[in-house]
């Protein structure tokens, strides 16, 4: 009996078998349609890993066949749908965007594919290989096999160097007794190559300025071994007639520093002296003794171009300058035979010193609220010439709700916010400079106010301070340290209304309460998505808050609760891990399979029944489970209509929440790009917050081992306009499981309401 899936399945068969035969109609009768080539090789038994090097030939041979998806040529489809008269406009685009011209047999150059596969063989050292191609055709179609028959490589006996002039011949000595050519390898070009390179990296490193890999010549000779041996001796030897100056190291004996470079300014203006260095600037833009610890270039050392590359990434990394270029010169008369003279000029071109910046949006909310939002930014730049950065931004947004149900609800938010950034460590103990080789640290100093006004509720005035220090160790990690960060909210002018809803919500009351928050928090982070050339690419970040241990020590003991000058403070710990990965594919790697998963707890003890409500999980939005609107998500398997609670009045939290998502990404056309994806997550609370039960007492926020059945799940796809990385992103999802309801209602795939998220920037 025949399933509808064994129906499906048949259909499918039968149409790509009728598909394929459309596509043969429309082959001349006197060509034949190239559909591949393939390899056979009969090789020595000393020959190892006989399949990859199978694969490594293919890839020489040329030309390519036409593409096929699911079995069906559809770009060759569209020419030959194109070619017709009058094939339509559909036809005609379609042929723009996937059309490809066919490649016949006839287009087969077997003679030229016969030298690249002799030539790459030869290239990994197997000489006198013979090659046989054959064609196997039929009707319309045509394929051939390369039969090869591949002898024993030649392999090194030994490695040595020629006789070269001082200094470079002891360098170069000294640096192949680290080759990666051991006694019996291969014969390999490619291995010869890298090699050169190695060298290339390693002398100039060490100071060979003008030397060049192309100097450096390999020869192998098999003069003193019988025939049969497949053995050869290889030689390591400089060029004839390589320039003098490309035999010796040279040293940095001047370094001229320009912190306030122009370029139609002349470079003849004041020098101060200092630390080695000329600074050479009309009046003090910039203080030497801040600039220099910067520069890792010093006076007497030998040229490294890995030291100059250090120095000009530290120098961009302060966000003061726009352009940081360091040039040499070789200094007249200065080489020697056993050394030259290069003098290091570095010119720094400064970004404006003073910006002011404005944004104006329109805002929506899931909770029906939407109003304009107005921010304005000043920044100066090296505010006290020493590479500082202060930002003082301030915004007023004022959202209104615009549908029925709790019509007369507004909020006016006004802020203010002052950041001061030191390119330097700031500590009352001297730290070694040393251990921040590959970036500076920098100090960065805020202080914030918000008051926010929600009509018919409350009164909300909080204010944050935070000192730390955020570093890069390479250039993928990245360590965020902030020893001080202090929180306080004070909720006033609350309604009677509003007083009902903390009266009902226990928690609720509880996270207004902790007035309060001191704490420290640490992340670590490691990013490859910066570099784009990466086929795989991983990125981590892991976040530790700690809040309230060290107040708890200068606190005021009560019969209820401690404070700290009058204010109840919290004491929480809080971690979490997001960790990334992107499989990037594609002939320029423009699609992408992107992953994440979202793990994060937190602890309230001590002080605290309930962490702050600010420092709470949630789930939903366009940055989480998209298919939900933002903090409507749980928590476990909370439902309003459920409860007789208020609670739902508010953002629904936790203090866990799990989340994992999945993209495909892919271009379109130009800047537009599309997307599909499925996302699951979801928040609980550890400990039961009894306001979340149903009206049958039911417990539905709780985490358990039954979590995995209360994650809310979606799908959905969406375009991005991605401008030279500034994307601006749509996304549409439908949840199919819904851990809200019944557990034989969840499932459900609601295409008919979807949710659609506005957002700046990708997901993850």
């Amino acid at each position: 009996m025949k399933t509808p899936y064994t129906k499906q399945l048949f259909l499918i068969v039968l149409f790509v078998f009728i598909y394929g035969c459309g596509i043969k109609k429309h082959i001349p009768e006197s060509k034949r349609l190239y559909t591949g080539a393939s390899i056979v090789i009969k090789a020595d038994s000393t020959v190892e890993k006989v399949k990859e090097l199978q694969n490594d030939l293919v890839t020489v041979l040329s030309p390519k066949p036409n593409t096929r998806l699911l079995g069906m040529h559809l770009g060759l489809y569209y020419y030959y749908k194109n070619q017709q008269e009058n094939p339509g406009f559909l036809s005609r685009w379609l042929y723009k965007k996937i059309g490809q011209k066919p490649v016949y047999q006839s287009d087969i150059n077997v003679l030229e594919n016969e030298n690249l596969l002799r030539n790459k063989l030869e290239n990994y050292g197997f000489f006198y290989s013979t090659i046989a191609p054959n064609f196997k055709e039929k009707k319309k179609e045509a394929a051939i096999v390369y039969n090869l028959k591949v002898p024993a490589p030649y392999k090194m006996a030994t490695y040595k160097i020629d006789s070269m002039v001082s200094p470079i011949y002891n360098e170069i000595k000294r640096l192949t007794t680290k080759s990666p050519f051991q006694k019996n390898k291969r014969f390999d070009l490619g291995s010869l190559k890298l090699e050169r390179l190695r060298l290339d990296t390693e002398l100039k490193n060490n100071g060979y300025y003008n030397f060049n890999p192309d100097f450096l010549l390999f020869e192998a000779d098999t003069n003193q071994y019988k025939s049969n041996s497949k053995k050869f001796d290889l030689f390591l030897k400089l060029k004839a007639k390589v320039p003098k100056k490309s035999t010796v190291p040279y040293q940095i004996t001047n370094i001229n520093v320009f912190p306030n470079y122009n370029l139609n300014d002349s470079t003849a203006v004041k020098s101060i002296r200092f630390q080695g260095k000329n600074y050479h600037q009309d009046s003090v833009y910039f203080k030497p003794k801040y600039l220099d610890e910067f520069i890792t270039l010093k006076e007497g050392e030998r040229f490294n171009p890995s030291t100059s590359k250090n120095t000009a990434r530290r120098l961009s990394s302060i966000g003061v300058y726009k352009f940081v270029n360091i040039q040499y010169k070789e200094l007249k008369d200065s080489i020697t035979d056993t050394i030259g003279s290069l003098e290091a000029n570095i010119f720094l071109s400064p970004l404006t010193k003073r910006a002011i910046r404005a944004e104006l949006q329109a805002v929506t909310k899931s909770n029906n609220f939407a109003g304009p939002e107005l921010s304005l930014t000043y920044s100066n730049r090296n505010l006290f010439k020493g590479g500082e950065t202060l930002n003082i931004s301030t915004n007023i947004g004022y959202e209104t709700q615009i549908t029925s149900g709790t019509s007369g609800l507004s909020s006016l938010e006004l802020g203010l916010k002052s950041e001061l950034i030191f390119p330097r460590v700031i500590t009352p103990f001297k730290i070694n400079k040393d251990y921040f080789d590959y970036s500076t640290p920098k100090t960065k100093t805020s202080l914030s106010a918000t008051y926010l006004n929600r009509s018919q509720l409350y009164t909300l005035l909080s204010g944050t301070g935070i000192f730390g220090y955020t570093w890069n160790a390479n250039k993928y990690i990245t360590y965020e340290f902030n020893p001080i960060s202090i929180n306080y909210t004070r909720l006033s002018n609350t309604t009677e209304e509003f007083q009902e809803i903390l009266d009902d919500n226990s928690f609720l009351q509880s996270s207004f309460d902790q007035q309060f928050i001191s704490g420290l928090t640490f992340s670590f982070i490691y990013n490859e998505m910066l570099n784009a050339s990466k086929k795989h690419q991983f990125f981590l970040q892991t976040t530790l808050d700690v809040a309230g241990n060290s107040i708890s020590l200068f606190d005021k003991k009560t019969a209820e609760t401690n404070t700290f000058l009058g204010l109840e403070y919290a004491q929480y710990a809080k971690a979490d891990i997001d960790l990334r990965y992107h499989y990037n594919f594609g002939s320029k790697k423009e699609q992408t399979i992107a992953t994440r998963f979202f793990a994060g707890y937190g602890y309230a003890y001590g002080n605290s029944d309930v962490i702050p409500f600010v420092k709470q999980y949630y789930a939903g939005g366009p940055y989480s489970v998209r298919a939900f609107n933002i903090r409507s998500l749980g928590p476990g398997t909370y439902n309003d209509e459920t409860s007789e609670s208020t609670s739902s009045f508010f953002d629904k939290t936790g203090n866990v929440r799990l989340e994992a998502n999945l993209e495909y990404r892919f271009p379109i056309y130009s800047i537009l790009k599309g997307a599909v994806f499925a996302d699951a997550g979801n928040v609980w609370n550890t400990v039961s917050n009894s306001d979340f039960n149903d009206t049958d007492g039911n417990v539905r926020d709780k985490f358990t081992s039954n979590f995995i059945n209360e994650l809310g799940m979606g799908a959905g796809f969406g375009l991005r306009v991605d401008v030279q990385g500034f994307v601006i992103r749509f996304d549409l999802a439908a949840p199919f499981h819904d851990p809200s309801l019944e557990e034989g209602k969840r499932w459900d795939f609601r295409a008919d309401e979807p949710v659609f998220n506005f957002a700046i920037g990708y997901s993850f």
